[in-house]
């Protein structure tokens, strides 16, 4: 289907055509009706089948014809990064069409706390908004919301694993009961059932189903102890030229730093990509690698999802995901556009169990490439051994640790933090 052959305003549709938007993907042609009639939605699709659009371009058609004063659209969504992918979206599709936006997030300079302040009291047409930073303004009594027809929710599923359930209640008791309201989320967890449950009313849905990674990616993988991975990882970059452009995901902060600073002992134009940044440096540091200034970005959990990276020729998980589909999402960010791409994964003996679920998903098995000799002894793939009860195979490395328990523990103990309110992890 394309987009001509809905009824947008000659203003949205000259914004499509200067992007090169014709055809809709499958999320947009079924969103886009039920969005278009006023009900509200819940959406099941995951990262990169084109879920902005599916909501932006409604929304901007109908400001268009009968613009308005106040905030019309309230767009909440889990990272700055992901907020101010959106605000770039808005300003292109909206560029012939005079809607105005503004992004609302923290970590910026007095200034644009001052900015977002006049948006939310003036009222531009649309606030995309981090939950936090937009209760910091509610919070201080100025905010004006009677005038919002639409409330957007992205990557709802993230946000409440990032302890958000509360804050974005809270932000909902501010805006007018009579509203349009729209869920996205890349996966349907019993949680965000509840969420809709409180906040939608008597809403359609429409889910795609997450799509397997693009035939085009080599995925494979090495099995690793804990204390291999660095050397691993110098071992497979040196003295490549041929890759371009290489992001490595880790699960961990501890790790950003080390890692960046090996690579750039070898040469290696590298980044590092965490939330300890402040955003003026993230913006910095995303601008680099997006113009092959950095030739390694080096990065947790904070670009997997919703950012648009393109051109990336290697993409390396130091860590294996703990859910799945952030396996998806990761190796997502190479072979676009019809090119080609590496994704290799680092297990280690206590991920396998992980690792055989992500294979679960994807209904593939990874290739396992042996490590080179000088490496010595490598973990055997077996995920039904090994952790599974929180115990290490009997001799083997321990990496410095003192047991498989006391580490199990430690992992419930951090997994816990993250479901109190306000905690960010990466």
């Amino acid at each position: 289907m394309k987009f001509s052959e809905f009824d947008f305003v000659p203003e949205i549709l000259d914004g499509l055509e200067s992007m090169g938007f014709e055809e809709c993907t499958p999320v947009q042609e079924l969103a886009m009706p039920v969005i278009w009639k006023g009900i509200d939605l819940i959406a099941c699709a995951q990262t990169g089948t084109g879920k902005t659009a599916a909501y932006l371009l409604p929304v901007l058609n109908r400001i268009t014809k009968s613009p308005g004063q106040g905030i019309n659209t309230l767009i909440i969504a889990p990272t700055r990064e992901l907020v101010l992918q959106i605000d770039q979206q808005i300003e292109g599709f909206s560029y012939f069409s005079g809607a105005t936006s503004l992004a609302v997030y923290g970590g910026g300079e007095g200034a644009a706390f001052d900015q977002q302040k006049a948006a939310l009291v003036q009222g531009a047409d649309i606030i995309v908004a981090t939950p936090g930073r937009l209760l910091s303004h509610i919070n201080l009594k100025y905010s004006d919301f009677s005038t919002i027809k639409h409330l957007i929710l992205d990557e709802a599923d993230r946000m409440l694993d990032m302890g958000f359930f509360d804050d974005i209640m809270r932000i909902v008791r501010e805006l007018p009961v009579v509203r349009q309201t729209l869920m996205f989320s890349a996966t349907m967890p019993p949680k965000i059932r509840k969420l809709a449950e409180g906040i939608l009313h008597n809403p359609e849905s429409v889910s795609i189903a997450i799509s397997k990674p693009a035939e085009n990616i080599i995925q494979a993988a090495y099995m690793v102890y804990e204390n291999q991975k660095l050397a691993l990882v110098k071992s497979l970059l040196k003295g490549k030229t041929d890759y371009k452009s290489v992001l490595i995901f880790t699960s961990r902060k501890i790790n950003v730093n080390g890692l960046v600073r090996e690579l750039r002992r070898m040469g290696f134009k590298t980044d590092g990509m965490l939330s300890d940044l402040e955003q003026k440096e993230r913006e910095e540091v995303m601008l680099r690698f997006r113009n092959r200034e950095t030739q390694i970005l080096v990065a947790t959990d904070i670009v997997a999802r919703g950012i648009d990276i393109e051109g990336i020729d290697l993409v390396m998980n130091y860590d294996v995901p703990r859910d799945p589909e952030d396996y998806v999402h990761r190796i997502g960010r190479t072979a676009r556009a019809q090119n080609s791409g590496v994704a290799i994964t680092l297990i280690s003996d206590i991920d396998q169990h992980n690792f055989k679920k992500i294979e679960e998903l994807i209904d593939r098995d990874i290739i396992k490439i042996p490590l080179p000799s000088d490496f010595g002894e490598a973990p055997i793939y077996n995920p039904m051994l090994g952790r599974r009860f929180g115990r290490r195979p009997a001799g083997k490395p321990n990496d410095g640790r003192k047991t498989g328990v006391v580490n199990k523990k430690k992992n419930f103990r951090h997994r816990d933090r993250g479901t109190h309110k306000g905690h960010q992890p990466e």
